[in-house]
């Protein structure tokens, strides 16, 4: 239908011509008003805003010369934020002359790597930038095992009879 009549047929109507495919060849228009086109647009875009995932970023801080039950107690707090469903930013910081041993802060990384495996993967390798080294792991959609250092919560007791 030319342009013309379809436009008059809108005005005829009280409604819009709106345009739906403007590459097609000729282009797909429809009657209809245009408003509430808009508004239903809005409600669709507003429905897969709310629906989608949001992760946050949190971290975790270490030293390169971390005492082992103070690493624990980092891998633990990891743990809790991972299965929480937040990306963990993981990073080292040197201080001074440190940061000539970069091996170490590598060794701590790959070995928190490696203790939240069940729970996360590694998003982004170990990356010195500065006089801080810093990895990023994301929770995995299923877990492949129990946390290393935290205990699961624990099923309700049944009362015995």
């Amino acid at each position: 239908m030319p342009t013309d009549d379809a436009q008059a047929r809108a005005r005829v109507a009280g409604l819009d011509l709106i345009e739906i495919s403007p590459n097609a060849q000729p282009p797909v228009c429809k009657i209809g008003d245009y408003g509430r086109l808009k508004y239903e647009q809005s409600k669709k875009d507003k429905d897969a805003r709310k629906k989608q995932r949001h992760f946050e970023l949190k971290e975790v801080k270490l030293r390169p010369k971390i005492e082992t039950h103070d690493y624990e107690t980092k891998a633990r707090m990891a743990e809790r934020l991972l299965q929480d469903g937040s990306k963990i930013k993981v990073t080292i910081m040197f201080r001074g002359r440190e940061i000539t041993y970069t091996a170490f802060g590598r060794r701590l990384l790959d070995r928190m790597a490696e203790d939240m495996t069940p729970l996360a993967i590694v998003e982004r390798e170990p990356r010195l930038e500065g006089k801080n080294m810093f990895m990023i792991l994301a929770p995995r959609a299923v877990p492949t095992g129990p946390p290393k250092y935290s205990v699961p919560p624990k099923q309700k007791e049944q009362p015995s009879a």
